[in-house]
């Protein structure tokens, strides 16, 4: 052992070549321990294997190793540096871990191989120093020793080419983190073996909260954030290979048994490491994530077809809500792609201008009179025909597509109501359905005070009609802030489909709401003895003592619609009054509205029971008190 050492220390200081230097430690070895073959292969970030050195085996075999990921059943050299300890098979034939490349050693004198892995200060595996030996055995206690005195000189040539290393190494890692990059990312999947199911799995996480805390603290704490992430993932996930991608985008090959046969578990140690404060430049902040997960199946057999599973994954995930794993199945796919061919769909639209407002009568229960209306999204189809926006909903989980589409629809809603002005028909209030895009890509009260300013349309006769989910679901202030400029301008708030989200009754001491419209599930279960009879009242009675008023969504019958009333509801839309219809058509309906004295069932349905009349007189009529809150006036 002394002679290989003087050897190969003296090659080190004279700066040879580490590959020079690398084989001649293996020649050195195989002169002591006669008919055995020894390698010696380097690992890199990514977990991929490099061979450095085999001077005893073929130029084939080695190849073949090249780049190929390490793992808990990757032969003996894969293994031995995924678990970062030695590995020793005492017959390569018959082990299921050599199954895949004992065909290409074509060494069939070769009977065994003990991997020994060498260790780095920072414990990073960095190579592997494998023997192959001629007998069924495992090596000795002198053999093991001789092998850790040349794992010893092999760390001590690659700490001298660090520098020759990290330059090469330089394009696989991210300056920022310290972890392998895309690059490399796709280099270890490209690599990775796909011939057994469930041997691996993949998670892809984003963090949720990366543009917050850029916007809020600035880049320094971004940084810092990402930092912090990364640290926290790789710790979790270890011995598994992270990598950052880019952004605020991770990666983990999972191939650990445990984490396999528990995915679930495995992502909550994922959150549990990273739900608690991290100083982010002076600023406390908690990373948040949200991951999707896939595993290597009959279905997803190709590295390729795990990553855009896992992606589809995380898609789901992030749509649904964040902050938590999902684990792919078949029929996210499937929902995605419809998703993607809505966001098509309707960007082709946009582009083409041909998506158009319909609007849909809001009537007092009294006297059936209109004093407002809701204007529905609608696209029309290459062939003319009309959709309905519930067929593209999904468009609008794109936020450059929901955007434009409500730029498009005010734009819309105000040129229709000054042409309805020029023509002598009044209205008091239209409202316009926004979503949660709206709020994040730019100011939605400037856009707005904008649109209206262009037409002339007064913007007091808006109504903003927000579901709970976009005002009460989120953690920030930015919709509070823009509701409240918008409230400032003279905008009326309408909190849409209340009861179907976060409702809360606590909620209407905070939010600042002029409006609360109670959804049609509620109003289509308004019989003797359901619940929702009971909850209607008493959430009427409230609203109203708050001074907001309540709109009635979804009427279809006149039987609903005289309960309201005696209810205390005074507004209502629904099928018994109106489908939603073109701006032609609503001139249409208000002049002959204008011009009846018993107005019945305004614009009917064919498929709804229309009012046989407005229930204006016999019944128990509740007057409306007086709150010296901000008054609505319909």
């Amino acid at each position: 052992m002394l002679l290989i050492q003087n050897k190969i220390l003296g090659m080190i200081a004279n700066g040879e070549p580490l590959d020079q230097t690398a084989r001649q430690l293996c020649l050195n070895l195989e002169k002591l321990l006669p008919g055995v073959a020894c390698s010696i292969l380097t690992v890199d970030r990514a977990g991929l294997i490099h061979p450095l050195a085999a001077p005893g085996l073929p130029a084939t075999y080695s190849l073949a190793l090249d780049g190929l990921m390490i793992g808990p059943e990757v032969g003996s050299c894969g293994t031995a540096a995924y678990r970062r300890a030695p590995v020793v098979i005492e017959d390569i034939e018959r082990d299921p871990r050599f199954a895949r490349f004992y065909p290409m050693l074509e060494r069939p004198d070769l009977r065994a191989c003990w991997s020994f892995p060498v260790i780095d200060a920072m414990g990073q595996v960095v190579a592997v120093l494998a023997i192959y030996a001629p007998e069924h055995r495992s090596p000795t206690q002198p053999e093991r020793d001789l092998a850790q005195g040349c794992v010893e000189l092999c760390g001590t040539a690659l700490r001298r080419q660090e520098r020759i290393i990290d330059r090469e190494r330089r394009a696989t890692i991210d300056a920022l983190t310290g972890l392998p990059n895309r690059q490399a990312f796709n280099a270890a999947l490209a690599n990775i073996a796909c011939e057994e199911p469930g041997s691996w799995a993949l998670f892809v996480l984003d963090l949720d909260n990366l543009k917050v805390v850029n916007d809020t603290f600035g880049h320094l704490a971004g940084d810092d954030l990402i930092r912090a992430a990364a640290r926290r993932l790789s710790q979790a996930m270890a011995p598994d290979v992270a990598f950052r991608l880019g952004g605020d985008e991770f990666a983990v090959i999972v191939q650990s048994e445990s984490a396999l046969a528990d995915l679930d578990s495995a992502a909550a140690s994922i959150f549990r490491l990273l739900d608690s404060p991290a100083v982010c430049d002076g600023h406390s902040v908690v990373p948040r994530a949200t991951i999707g997960g896939a595993v290597l199946s009959h279905d997803q057999a190709t590295a390729v077809a795990v990553n855009e599973a896992a992606d589809f994954a995380l898609y789901h995930a992030k749509e649904t809500g964040r902050g938590g794993f999902v684990r792919y199945w078949p029929g996210i796919g499937t929902r995605i792609t419809l998703r993607r061919d809505a966001i098509r769909d309707v960007a082709e639209a946009l582009a083409e201008e041909r998506i158009e407002a319909f609007y849909q009568p809001i009537v007092r229960l009294d006297t059936g009179k209109i004093i407002g209306l809701e204007a529905l999204c609608r696209m029309r189809a290459a062939d003319g025909s009309m959709i309905d926006a519930r067929h593209f909903q999904d468009a609008t989980s794109d936020a450059h597509v929901a955007a434009e589409m409500t730029r498009q629809m005010v734009d819309a809603v105000a040129r229709d109501m000054v042409y309805w002005s020029d023509l002598g028909l009044s209205l008091q209030h239209v409202g316009v359905n926004v979503s949660t895009a709206d709020f994040y890509t730019g100011s939605l009260a400037v856009k707005l005070k904008e649109a209206f300013e262009r037409t002339g349309a007064p913007l007091d006769r808006l109504v903003l009609e927000v579901t709970e989910d976009v005002y009460l679901g989120r953690r920030d202030q930015v919709v509070a802030r823009e509701i409240a400029a918008l409230r400032a301008a003279g905008v009326k708030v309408a909190l849409d489909d209340f009861g179907t989200g976060y409702a809360s009754l606590t909620h209407l001491l905070h939010v600042p709401v002029d409006i609360i419209k109670i959804d049609q599930a509620f109003v289509a279960r308004l019989r003797p003895g359901d619940p929702s009879q009971i909850i209607v009242d008493g959430l009427i009675d409230i609203v109203r003592r708050l001074g907001m008023e309540v709109i009635a969504e979804g009427i279809e019958t006149s039987a609903q619609a005289r309960q309201l009333w005696t209810m205390g509801c005074k507004f209502g839309q629904g099928f018994a009054y109106s489908r939603a219809i073109d701006r032609e058509a609503i001139v249409t309906l208000l002049r002959n509205h204008a011009e009846e004295h018993d107005v019945t069932g305004l614009h009917p349905s064919r498929h709804c029971d229309v009012m046989s009349g407005p229930p204006r007189t016999g019944l128990p009529i509740r007057p409306v008190e007086e709150t010296p809150q901000r008054a609505v006036s319909f």
